[in-house]
């Protein structure tokens, strides 16, 4: 099958700081992609440019293999992707409806229809985003990105800010959306064993550099490894996880960026 997202050498960052370089991934439909790494690994700036708000400095970025090079929000969103950020940018003074009334155009679709994977924002339809708890806020943002019909979903930081079984129900609906209407999603979390529990695969991220890939069942059996690709040096290269592990160098070239 090929992937629904593909990205190939991409390289960027922010100002004049490299964020992350040649990184090269693919997501196929109705499969979830953890990206993992800590606090400046260069993750959400990875998804920015995925998405277009932010410009690639090299390599590329397709969709269904129509390429997204020097392209822009309005044409991500255009062939088909669909960006979560972490701060949610809802309409805080619109009801539930409204806010996903405003994305519903895309689609065509009826509004209610997200109802069938987020049943309890019918009970806050008519309540404004800013009165709703930080998890109803965030079922609303997915909601509002589901309203869309993606092709591709970026999220980044569900869990940010959330209870524990707050962001446990989040997961199950994230796995959920991409079983049922066949979304290649990319799951940018710090909570690694939860992403874990939702993925198809998984990369690690270390200071722009992919260090780690591999399925969640392999990743999880040599947690040293995880471990070492999560908060280690970026001097390592990148390296699918087998059953014998264990990264070889590379430079160390890449700046930090979040």
């Amino acid at each position: 099958m090929s992937a629904r997202l593909e990205c190939e050498g991409l390289t960027g960052g922010r100002a004049r700081l490299t964020a992350f370089r040649d990184v090269t991934l693919s997501v196929e439909s109705g499969k979830v992609l953890a990206l993992l790494g800590a606090n400046g690994a260069g993750k959400t700036t990875l998804l920015l440019t995925m998405a277009g708000i932010l410009n690639a400095w090299g390599g590329e970025v397709s969709v269904e293999g129509r390429s997204l090079r020097n392209g822009s929000p309005g044409a991500a969103n255009r062939a088909g992707l669909v960006f979560v950020p972490d701060n949610r940018c809802l309409f805080g003074s619109l009801t539930v409806e409204e806010n996903i009334r405003a994305a519903a155009h895309r689609s065509g679709r009826s509004t209610r229809s997200v109802l069938d994977t987020f049943p309890a924002l019918e009970k806050r339809w008519t309540v404004q985003a800013n009165a709703l708890s930080g998890g109803e806020q965030q079922m609303l943002a997915m909601a509002r990105a589901l309203i869309q019909d993606p092709k591709v979903l970026l999220v980044d930081e569900l869990s940010m800010g959330l209870a524990p079984m707050i962001v446990e129900s989040l997961f199950e609906m994230v796995r959920r959306i991409a079983d049922e209407h066949g979304c290649a999603v990319v799951l940018v979390e710090q909570h690694v064993t939860l992403a874990l529990g939702v993925a198809d695969d998984a990369v690690v991220l270390t200071r722009g550099s992919v260090v780690l890939r591999g399925s969640p069942a392999q990743l999880s059996a040599h947690p040293e490894e995880l471990e070492r690709a999560y908060f280690g040096p970026a001097d390592l290269a990148s390296k699918e996880v087998t059953s014998e592990v264990g990264p070889v160098p590379q430079d160390d070239n890449a700046g930090p960026g979040r």
